[in-house]
This record gives C-alpha cells, structure tokens and sequence, in this order.
C-alpha cells in the first residue's frame, strides 16, 4: 500500500493558531500576497506582504483547512471576505511575544517528479550488519 505524503504546512499553522490562542496571545500571520489565489485588502499590503489577525475577536467565520483558510474581518469598519492559499502563508506568530515559526518550502510537502520522467517506485536498500 502507497501512503501519500502530506503537506505539513496547513497540521503546523492550526496547532501554532491552537497554542498561540490557548496561550492567551493572539494569533496573527504574515501572507505573500501575490500568491495566486490570494484574497486580502490591497490598501494593507506592503512589500507584497500582508499581516492579518486570526483571533476569535478578529475574524468571523474562520477556516482553516488543508488548502485555504479564509474568514470574514472588518478593516477600517467594513466587513470583508479573506482568504488565501495556505501555501501562502510565510509564518505564524504571537503579537505579544513575537514567538511563532517561519515556513519552509518543504512544509508543503514533496517535489511531484518532473512531468517528463515516469515516477518509479524505488526498491528498498537492505544492508547486512553483523
């Protein structure tokens, strides 16, 4: 049986989103806006980064699934709809200790093979040890 690997970007966002909020901080992420897909108010983005407020007070209608997360939040009093990819996300962190973790390029899971060569499962390699 082939077992997929999984991205372990979107597993690390909830639990750090979990222990940031259970903490009693709150819970705030930095988005590559120019990500495609990405949803967020242009006006707050600078350096094509957007940092948002995922607490319960912030956002209203929070997910955040294997691929998306995306909530409703008022910006400057009107309500909008936000959402990105989670391969956008470049970090999570606590507003009041600045604790958190960065995201690596691996946390997405691994490479699929080019389209040119055939994946080929690969035999395992055994070694004798006396």
């Amino acid at each position: 049986m082939k077992t997929k690997t999984l991205p372990k970007r979107p597993y690390l966002l909830r639990a750090m989103h979990q222990w940031i909020s259970e903490s009693g901080h709150t819970p705030h992420v930095i988005v590559d806006a120019s990500h495609a897909g990405a949803n967020v108010p242009p006006v707050y983005v600078k350096d094509g980064r957007i940092v948002l407020n995922l607490s319960d007070g912030a956002t209203q209608a929070l997910r955040m699934g294997n691929d998306v997360v995306e909530f409703d939040a008022r910006f400057s009093g009107v309500t909008h709809h936000v959402s990105f990819p989670v391969a956008a996300v470049l970090g999570v962190y606590a507003r009041e200790t600045g604790e958190g973790m960065v995201f690596s390029e691996q946390d997405l899971g691994p490479e699929p093979p080019p389209a040119d060569e055939p994946a080929t499962p690969r035999r395992p390699q055994l070694k004798v040890v006396k």
